[in-house]
């Protein structure tokens, strides 16, 4: 499903980060770290950590380019909660989103957010490879390691949490950056907090390696994923963007690769799903479609990995230049050979839509919806179809159905507000702006949508209006607490 928003460009919000982590003990066959994850529950509760999160979260959202990819969404979900339910100490819900960013990296911070670029998964060899990384942020997050850091400014206050944090939320974007700003700031408990990170980030090694052997991947993966990226810095004059926010020294390196020894070696079947997601950041993030169309070819003849992936790979990159014809062969005969493919479903929408085939689209999506409601996938299209197609009461039913057991989808809730536009239904569609903008930290904007909404209430409408009114009151309460922070 392809749709851009025009509300990924609002809110001039603070830098999205990451974690500032350094060199680990030395390599050592036998020896355990303490769990430090409870040193941090005095220094700052839970509900606030999830607090944190949620107004992190929106500065992301404002700030940064987030992808919007439902069937990218539901399988990096997917992988992320088959970790989270075989990890200790979850204290809270995960959430796991995408970077479009061709850069090695992956960040995990407050609340249980994972953010992944896409250049991650273009980079990885195999599923376990991909999961190792998330694996090892998850940690960050069990142990509340940046939780700890906070503990540790209580104990001196030469480093203020400001600027501490300003520097972590830096370093995703802008690694360089954020090593200034912590640079800047090199005071004795600036070490400290350094070496305290070097601990934290041996521990996350050591506990993200079972969490992934737990989960059923292939725990040796890590050791093979680093050592794939130590070898890129050889050959590199600037490391990629995750080794310096998680640096990687030949000590680190060595002890991932003793601990690996000591799990079973795990033979699994090459993931028909991971290279399809693969092929589609390849096709369409991480390239040029014209671009992805020669690397997919290319590969093809080569044979590098799941000829099937690749395949998808290229009708991709032909639909994205407007080949349909060519696309069009290729896609029917993978949906022939996999009916139920996520993949598969959302890219034929794609190609029904360009082909300007709404209304068939409408009649392919019903009976898939049936089969599986409420999925992410088949249901954002189904409703974006019936919009195409100019159906705007269906689209309206299937979008208010799936907000009522997702209420916080963000695609869901700008699909929403297009479909009230496109109703002229004009007091619900500046209602459903305001709610998207909120979810960008917006507050002033979401407020001034709620004023134009009540000019659009009928004089009569009185239940409205007060529910409006309240509206108001709260974005603007809303709008002051952000600015406190």
């Amino acid at each position: 499903m392809q749709l851009k928003s025009a509300f990924m460009t609002l809110c001039s919000a603070a830098l999205t980060f990451g974690l500032l982590v350094g060199e680990p003990l030395k390599a050592q066959t036998n020896f355990t770290l303490p769990d430090l994850g409870t040193s941090a529950l005095q220094a700052l509760p839970l509900e606030k950590e999830q607090a944190i999160g949620e107004v992190m979260m929106m500065q992301i959202r404002g700030s940064s380019p987030v992808i919007n990819d439902p069937v990218l969404d539901e399988y990096l979900t997917t992988i992320g909660r088959k970790l989270v339910a075989n990890a200790n100490d979850v204290r809270f819900p995960f959430s796991f989103f995408w970077i479009n960013n061709p850069e090695i990296n992956a960040f995990a911070f407050y609340g249980g957010h994972v953010g992944v670029h896409t250049g991650l998964i273009a980079q990885a060899d195999n599923e376990s490879q991909f999961a190792s990384v998330l694996g090892h942020e998850i940690a960050h997050v069990t142990q509340r390691h940046l939780a700890r850091r906070i503990q540790q400014q209580q104990d001196n206050s030469a480093l203020t949490i400001a600027g501490m944090i300003a520097g972590i939320l830096a370093t995703v974007v802008a690694p360089d950056a954020g090593i200034a700003i912590i640079s800047a700031n090199q005071t004795q408990s600036a070490f400290s907090q350094l070496t305290h990170s070097r601990s934290a980030e041996q521990e996350a090694d050591r506990i993200g390696m079972q969490t992934l052997n737990n989960a059923g991947f292939d725990a040796r993966a890590s050791s093979e994923f680093l050592t794939k990226l130590a070898a890129q810095i050889r050959y590199k004059y600037k490391p990629p963007a995750f080794l310096l926010t998680h640096p990687l020294p030949e000590s680190r390196v060595s002890d991932v690769r003793l601990r690996a020894e000591q799990f079973p070696v795990r033979y699994l079947t090459p993931s028909l799903n991971f290279n399809l997601a693969k092929s589609r950041v390849l096709a369409r993030y991480d390239n040029k479609p014209e671009n992805a169309e020669a690397l997919f070819r290319k590969l093809m003849r080569e044979k590098n990995y799941d000829n099937t992936a690749l395949k998808y790979g290229l009708a991709i990159s032909l639909l994205d230049q407007k080949k349909l014809d060519e696309a069009q062969p290729i896609l029917d005969e993978l949906l022939q050979s996999d009916p139920k493919n996520l993949f598969y479903i959302d890219t034929k929408t794609d190609l029904l839509i360009a082909q300007e085939k709404a209304d068939e689209a409408v009649k392919f999506l019903a009976e898939l919806n049936n089969y599986r409601p409420n999925n992410q996938v088949i249901t954002l299209n189904y409703a974006n179809s019936a919009l195409e197609a100019k159906q705007y009461e269906l689209a309206e039913n299937i979008l208010k159905s799936f907000l009522l057991e997702k209420p916080d989808h963000s695609l869901g809730k700008q699909l929403l507000a297009d479909t009230y536009k496109k109703q002229d239904k004009l007091a619900a569609y500046h209602e459903a702006n305001a709610d998207v903008l909120s979810q960008y930290g917006a507050y002033l904007k979401a407020a001034d949508e709620i004023q134009k909404a009540l000019n659009f209430v009928e004089s009569t409408e009185l239940v409205k209006q007060q529910r409006l009114k309240a509206l108001l009151t709260q974005y603007r309460r809303l709008q002051k607490e952000l600015a406190r922070l």
